[in-house]
């Protein structure tokens, strides 16, 4: 199987002084996901967890919503030529009964290149196929002070970052801020399906409680994948793209970006962010 990590030579330049060295970098291959035998998608993602990537993305894209909705995900053999096997092919299962919604080769590609869907059938799409509307959800209250602490346990918590500086990370807290689960990938769309699928697998869906922390931006995919996982809470380092705010908006997700250190931007739902709290210590 496929490592998280490669060496790789590089030459390094350090102030005009020319020398060799190992460099260790995140790998990066392509992982087909097929839906009962029949090829869906494509994304580039760092190998591991892939059955975990695999079910949370069948999550956002409406298949799957129980751990029954799961009959098994398997390794297809035979994906080459000379009948070897890569671990670059999944085959999902669903149990029997499980309605497929009408998925597309297209939409997913689109959807896999960390670019989402665009316009109003897209906010439309995530509203009528969430299994369970945030707004609906048990009430989340989030201190502010919470959120800012949030992207440092993030961080500290990023072990292949450390040793290659290229991986995304996403995260899953509770409304206390205890780090309930996190993972890693060159693309931060995979390392969310990979916290949902894990969820699903162990009976944990809906995130009704939880608060997701993203490296970099939040684009509509994550939003889109926050919502269809139940998630109230979205938080973000970077900037989130107009049509995150949009979809934020439509479905009741609290949307929290440029968090860093005590500083951050409420873009929607901020009933659930404890704003009167922080007037006063500001």
């Amino acid at each position: 199987m496929g490592r998280v990590t490669e060496r790789r030579k590089v030459i390094r330049i350090r102030d005009g002084a020319v020398s060799t060295r190992p460099d260790t970098l995140v790998a990066e291959e392509p992982l087909e996901i097929r839906l009962n035998g029949k090829p869906l998608a494509i994304t580039m993602r760092t190998p591991g967890d892939d059955f975990a990537l695999a079910a949370g993305f069948l999550v956002s894209e409406g298949v799957l919503a129980e751990q029954s909705d799961l009959q098994n995900i398997v390794y297809c053999a035979g994906a080459t030529v000379d009948g070897s096997n890569t671990y670059n092919v999944v085959d999902v299962r669903t149990a029997p009964g499980v309605k497929i919604p009408d998925i597309t080769l297209e939409r997913n590609v689109y959807t896999t290149s960390s670019c989402g869907l665009c316009g109003k059938a897209s906010l439309d799409a995530v509203r009528t196929t969430a299994r369970w509307p945030i707004s609906d959800t048990p009430p989340v209250r989030v201190d502010p002070e919470l959120l800012a602490s949030l992207p440092d346990r993030l961080r500290a918590a990023q072990r292949v970052f450390d040793r290659t500086g290229g991986l995304h990370a996403a995260a899953l807290f509770s409304g206390e801020g205890e780090l309930l689960d996190i993972r890693e990938d060159v693309g931060r769309h995979n390392a969310v399906d990979k916290l949902v699928g894990r969820a699903l697998q162990s009976g944990g869906l809906p995130l009704s409680q939880a608060i997701l922390l993203v490296s970099g931006r939040a684009s509509f995919e994550l939003a889109q994948k926050a919502v269809m996982a139940g998630i109230p809470v979205l938080a973000a380092v970077s900037a989130p793209s107009s049509l995150a705010v949009d979809l934020a908006a439509e479905t009741g997700l609290t949307l929290v970006g440029f968090l860093r250190g005590r500083s951050m931007n409420v873009y929607a739902g901020e009933e659930r962010v404890a704003l009167r709290a922080a007037s006063a210590q500001g």
